[in-house]
């Protein structure tokens, strides 16, 4: 199966479309000079501007311009788009004048950068999941980037951005060439986005086989080795570390014709689509692998799956698609397409979202062009100028229809024009409708999704009906005949509602038409940073929690939970569900998820008998009760050893480590640990910090400010995880300025910790 160029395939009206154009309007907003600031401060170079805040100025500067190189190509390829290229040309130039400036081939913002690489170049590496060198995760940020440069050459057309990669890519390859495999490995234990994807592509281009040696040095054993034995380690994860690795991997693998690699990458999409992913198609809390038989953190965090995860995982399966085809891949392909990354942009008042909540009755956070700079804004300016790469294919003269998505094909070597008009979701048909300079015979084949209903497909060819049998695998139906100019074949597409299962099999559904995920907004009360502003943790939905006991559910009725499920006629794609709330039946309103913003949500739905949720319900509630009055008296919290919350409080550390234990993250070390608190209204009392019960003797002391909190000797508690909290003085309180430096420090031939949580706790 073979791609058409983006430039090939136009988009017509529609939520694509429109979305699009809302992309399209936010990059615009944002200014080149502040994106570039970073890679000439670093080059030795005057900035034009300053710097945008954010991520962009506390220790990944940088990182958003590549992902901007990327967005201009993009747009420029998919609309033409005059000043997408102007833009993208001057940012190559300015980006040229740094390399040069630097004289070895390095472009990049990270602060103290060229300093830090000849270090990395020296063996003196000091990595882990934070980061290199005391550097925030530096080969994440290059990897941005290489991938602009790349896309800036495929897309943007600019052989000035290949020069500039083949001298990047140089000055990647001297500076490893003299460290060992074991070094190599250790320096990837800190996160490096799909760097050996980058070194793969570049060998497929060039021939150059230093090349893909250089990416099989950057793919990470550590990850490698459980997925060729087929062993799912994921749980604990950061999710989006692992997913560009495998990228990668998948690419040596085509690239080199090895069938091992290509296995290790096919069950981490196994396990990853069909394990651990949700019916919007997206994965992971708080950015990590969950337990795949536990989803019940997915239905409690604000922090639900991150959009960058689902980026990665399109592109996976864009590769597999590619190279080996099937309808698995088109059924994630589609819903993750449809509900996750159409959701993830307001279309209406701009905005990008980082995490997507599943909790019922929560809300997402809308990014801002001059404040927010996050992974997922980066991702995000690339997602929404991607739609029309995999609507067709290809085999040979054969065209393939793959999404029903209205846009325009242009085949200019077969003479051909294919035009798909529908308004699929709302209308359960697409047509398709084919201008050509002369006859020609081809075949046109039309996937049938498994979502279809019947044991037929319904086909007109010129207004004149034509009932084939639905493929047996869900695949295509193929109409191969000598085409016309002007004829037209319009495809029945009948859908109905589904009910989707969570993936551990608990009693929460959520429903689909055909491949669109429906969801109910509840109310648009207490959404505090609903437009998010520069802080750290602006990416987060930090409104009141509702109380997961007072939300609708279903009382079951029948085996079917759909059958709860009505359509609404003449209302568009709307519907309508009987739930139950504490009052009795409460009618909800259901529509595409991807409709549902500014507003608080329900995706997924309890389903129980009516005599199992009355026994539940009481217990459930005094624990929800509990939990709620804990996140009311939390002013500031961190979750040990999880990447982005560490990152979010300035982790700082010596002689530490970090891992999991029984599904919870964990920090130690035989030296020191320190985060970052705020309490911008001095209101803290306490410090509250969790243990495990059999880290018994190990002695340590906890510093806020440089003053003794605690002398810490942990006790002997079983298995079992408890909370200790210690009072903080209010002299300490009047000195912070609302901040504290707080420090885990162990005794001499101790431990200190390991923490599993810390929260900062007001009366």
């Amino acid at each position: 199966m073979q791609p058409f160029d983006l430039s090939e395939v136009a988009l017509l009206e529609s939520p694509f479309y429109e979305a699009l154009q809302s992309n399209r309007s936010y990059i615009m907003a944002m200014e080149p000079d502040r994106l570039l600031a970073p890679y000439l401060r670093e080059a030795g170079l005057k900035p034009k501007a300053e710097s945008y805040t954010n991520w962009e100025n506390t220790g990944l500067d940088g990182h958003i311009g590549g992902h901007y190189l990327s967005s201009l190509s993009l747009l420029y390829a998919a609309t033409g788009d005059a000043e997408a290229k102007t833009r993208l040309d001057y940012m190559i130039d300015e980006l040229k004048r740094c390399q040069e400036a630097l004289g070895t081939g390095y472009i990049g913002g990270v602060p103290g950068g060229v300093a830090m690489w000849k270090e990395i170049e020296a063996g003196n590496i000091r990595a882990s999941s934070f980061g290199l060198n005391n550097k925030w995760v530096p080969l994440y940020n290059i990897h941005k980037t290489y991938a602009g440069l790349i896309d800036a050459f495929r897309y943007g057309k600019s052989q000035k951005a290949w020069d500039m990669l083949l001298a990047y890519v140089d000055w990647a390859v001297e500076l490893t060439k003299n460290l060992s495999d074991e070094q190599m490995q250790d320096m990837l234990r800190s996160e490096h986005g799909g760097l050996n994807e980058v070194f793969a592509w570049v060998a497929e281009q060039t021939g150059n086989e230093t090349y893909l040696a250089l990416a099989k040095r950057f793919s990470h054993q550590f990850v490698l080795q459980p997925l060729l034995a087929h062993q799912d380690r994921l749980t604990g994860m950061h999710a989006n570390t692992q997913i560009p690795k495998v990228i990668g991997f998948k690419a040596i693998a085509d690239l080199s014709s090895d069938t091992s690699w290509n296995s290790a990458a096919r069950y981490f999409w196994d396990v990853v689509q069909r394990d651990r992913s949700i019916s919007i198609g997206g994965n992971s809390v708080r950015e990590h692998f969950h337990p795949a038989s536990d989803f019940s953190s997915m239905l409690e965090s604000e922090q639900g799956p991150e959009t960058c995860n689902t980026y990665n995982m399109l592109k996976l399966t864009r590769q597999f698609l590619l190279s080996e085809g099937g309808e698995d891949y088109w059924a994630f392909y589609e819903r993750a397409q449809y509900n996750h990354i159409l959701s993830t942009i307001n279309r209406e008042h701009m905005g990008l979202v980082y995490f997507t909540p599943m909790r019922p009755g929560h809300y997402r956070v809308y990014s801002q062009p001059s404040t927010s700079m996050w992974c997922c804004v980066g991702s995000g300016i690339e997602n929404h100028f991607k739609y029309g790469e995999m609507i067709y294919t290809h085999r040979d003269s054969d065209v393939l229809v793959n999404l029903f998505i209205p846009s325009v094909l242009t085949w200019e070597e077969m003479g051909l024009k294919l035009t798909q008009e529908t308004h699929f979701p709302e209308a359960d048909e697409t047509r398709l409708t084919l201008s050509l300079e002369q006859p020609s015979e081809f075949g046109l084949y039309v996937r049938i999704p498994e979502w279809v209903q019947g044991e037929v497909v319904e086909l007109r060819i010129n207004g004149q009906k034509a009932t084939v049998a639905k493929p047996d695998d869900g695949g295509y139906v193929c109409i191969r005949r000598v085409w016309s100019d002007g004829d037209a074949v319009r495809v029945a597409l009948p859908m109905d509602v589904e009910a989707e299962q969570l993936p551990d099999g608990s009693s929460h559904f959520s429903f689909r038409y055909g491949p669109v995920v429906l969801a109910s907004a509840t109310d648009t009360s207490e959404m505090p940073g609903l437009y998010a502003d520069d802080s750290r943790g602006g990416h987060i939905a930090h409104g009141p929690k509702r109380s997961v006991s007072e939300m609708p559910v279903l009382i079951r009725e029948t085996e079917n939970p759909a059958d709860a499920v009505k359509m609404l006629r003449g209302k568009g794609l709307q519907f309508e569900l009987k739930a139950f709330d504490r009052s009795g039946e409460k009618k909800m309103r259901l529509e595409p998820f991807y409709n549902v913003h500014d507003t608080r949500y329900i995706v997924y739905w309890r389903s129980e008998s009516r005599a199992v949720l009355d026994s539940l319900r009481q217990v459930e509630a005094q624990a929800e009760a509990e939990k709620q009055a804990l996140e009311a008296r939390t002013i500031d919290m961190v979750f040990p050893g999880e990447q982005q919350p560490e990152s979010d409080h300035g982790v700082t550390f010596e002689s530490s480590e970090n891992g999991i234990h029984e599904g919870r993250h964990w920090r130690h070390a035989t030296g020191w640990f320190a985060y970052e608190l705020k309490d911008a209204k001095k209101e803290a009392v306490s410090l509250q910090v969790m243990y495990y019960g059999r880290d018994a003797g190990r002695r340590f002391r906890i510093l806020i400010n440089d003053v003794v909190l605690a002398n810490v000797e942990l006790q002997r508690m079983g298995a079992r995880f408890y909370t200790v909290d210690y009072p903080i003085s209010d002299a300490v309180v009047a000195a912070s300025n609302g901040l504290y430096r707080l420090r885990f420090e162990a005794e001499p031939g101790s431990i200190a910790g390991g923490v599993f949580e810390v929260r900062l706790l007001r009366k």
